[in-house]
């Protein structure tokens, strides 16, 4: 993964962080995506050992953790993780936090996970084969792994016209040139899948495929209606396609 991808990510995530507002209530999938105490994917946790990649400020495993789970969570931002460290100490659970890529899971051991997850952060993964065989390893048998990020059909369309600006096959590193406030330029790093892409990767793996999700709620969206993000999810848009797309496979 790109140095510039980290960079990005300790330069935002306080804005980020305060702008966002995401809860440790429940943990999240992404924009206008029921929570998990909606979805019930990964049903009862208490008890079980959850590996959370891209973690980011820490609050879906501070979720699990508050439920009994025992939570190991990495992030590449040493900002972030600055962030969810202050979070969990505040929420008075213990989660074994450390900076890492999840393109090497080599600091965990082997059969060691009841549960992967990951929420809206593979899209920052050159390639899901090598993240879904690491992944792979670190799951017990019949471990669960459980994913969220944009879903590849909305991010071809403009938000506003609703017309298709670009090509589905257009995969790969895109980057969009940010200009802050204070007038830095800031370049945003992310890689764009097809659908068959992540359920070949998956297959691959040898992972079991068991649900897709292609979930839309308007229920405690705050962040995404009022937000600074608000441009990016119009209501009309995401009536006619929600952002968020998640799978659920397991280790057999």
């Amino acid at each position: 993964m790109k140095k510039e991808i980290e960079e990005w990510w300790d330069e935002t995530s306080e804005s980020y962080q305060k702008s966002s507002t995401i809860s440790t209530r429940s943990a999240h999938y992404g924009p206008y995506s029921p929570d998990e105490s909606t979805l019930n994917l990964l049903g009862k946790v208490k008890g079980k050992r959850i590996l959370e990649i891209g973690c980011g400020g820490g609050q879906c495993s501070i979720a699990f953790a508050k439920q009994g789970a025992i939570c190991t969570a990495m992030d590449l931002s040493h900002q972030q993780l600055e962030y969810a460290k202050k979070l969990a100490q505040k929420n008075k659970v213990d989660i074994n936090f450390f900076q890492g890529n999840f393109q090497n899971l080599n600091k965990i051991k082997s059969s060691s996970m009841d549960i992967v997850f990951s929420a809206y952060a593979l899209q920052y993964s050159p390639d899901l084969s090598i993240v879904f065989k690491q992944v792979y390893r670190v799951l017990k048998k019949n471990g669960i792994l459980a994913f969220s990020f944009d879903h590849p059909f909305f991010a071809i369309i403009n938000p506003t016209n609703h017309k298709i600006v670009d090509s589905y096959y257009n995969t790969g590193k895109h980057v969009i040139t940010q200009t802050w406030v204070d007038k830095s330029v800031h370049p945003f790093v992310y890689y764009r899948v097809k659908m068959s892409d992540i359920f070949n990767a998956l297959q691959k793996a040898n992972f079991l495929v068991e649900r897709i999700i292609e979930p839309m709620t308007f229920k405690n969206q705050t962040a995404w209606t009022k937000g600074r993000w608000k441009n990016n999810y119009p209501k009309k848009m995401v009536e006619l396609l929600g952002p968020t797309i998640i799978f659920k496979a397991r280790k057999v």
